[in-house]
């Protein structure tokens, strides 16, 4: 597999920050930024993005105290601060134009990023997360014993594989071990490590000052861009109704759900995820 296959990593400073971020594709396509989850990592995209690369520019970011992104020692992980590093990213890389998508954490950085910045989003790709999906409801329920549980270390790669699979029983074999590669590390006595900061991520998501938390209502009204709002069929964190509410107070917002996919739409049913984006994409260039 060449280089271009797997992607090229790179890294820059966003608000005094190493960031790491992975590029597929040529520099001279259109533009993909894509945005992963609490706990993910900018390859989670990867088998997405090798899909896309023969017609896209596909660069996916590794939020700050994530993948090979430096920790952030102030402990701002919310999402203003993924904002302000998604804008620093753009002015950085001199990306005008350019679709965002974005899953769950991420999704709420490319709500918020895409009503702020008409002009440089031209479409958005929402990946099982609307308003409100984070505050309350089984799903947010849910990820907050998650996170609160979650072991500082495995004594194995096999028992962190145990791990995922009761969070996570229908994980694909692909994305279990794409997880397994890209979230842990060798540490001391033999025992594995997150590569992300589970002590200050945790306490940000486990923060109940409503001040620190973001209403994206206004943020889905605002938006002014085509935007495909992706729902896993057996996912408890995004209401089907919500979804449906979403396409009544913007009409831009259009909604499709994957049956049998959960919160990890695009782990899930890749292929599925695959479709309707792709089938997305061709009716903006065909509008265009």
């Amino acid at each position: 597999m060449t280089d271009s296959i797997i992607g090229h990593d790179r890294f820059l400073t966003l608000n005094g920050l190493r960031a790491h971020y992975v590029e597929w594709g040529d520099p001279r396509s259109p533009v993909i930024v894509m945005l992963h989850g609490l706990r993910s990592y900018a390859r989670t995209f990867e088998p997405l993005a090798t899909r896309l690369m023969d017609r896209y520019r596909v660069l996916a970011l590794d939020a700050r105290g994530r993948g090979d992104s430096d920790w952030d020692p102030s402990g701002e992980y919310y999402t203003p601060a993924y904002v302000a590093d998604l804008e620093q990213f753009a002015d950085q890389l001199g990306l005008d134009r350019f679709v965002i998508l974005g899953h769950s954490m991420g999704g709420a950085t490319a709500y918020v990023h895409a009503a702020r910045h008409p002009g440089q989003i031209t479409a958005a790709v929402i990946e099982d997360i609307g308003p409100g999906s984070s505050l309350s409801g089984a799903g947010a329920e849910r990820i907050k014993r998650e996170v609160a549980g979650t072991p500082p270390a495995f004594p194995s790669l096999d028992a962190a594989r145990a791990y995922w699979r009761t969070i996570r029983p229908s994980i694909t074999a692909e994305a279990l071990e794409s997880r397994i590669r890209h979230t842990l590390r060798p540490g001391a006595c033999g025992r594995w490590f997150w590569k992300f900061d589970l002590a200050g991520i945790a306490a940000a998501r486990l923060d109940a000052d409503p001040a620190r938390q973001v209403d994206l209502w206004p943020s889905v009204e605002a938006l002014r861009c085509p935007t495909l709002v992706v729902r896993g069929g057996a996912s408890d964190f995004l209401p089907a109704a919500t979804a449906a509410e979403m396409s009544t107070r913007n009409p831009r917002v259009r909604t499709v759900e994957i049956p049998g996919a959960g919160h990890y739409v695009h782990d899930d049913a890749p292929g599925a995820f695959h479709d309707h984006l792709e089938e997305f994409l061709i009716s903006l260039e065909a509008a265009a």
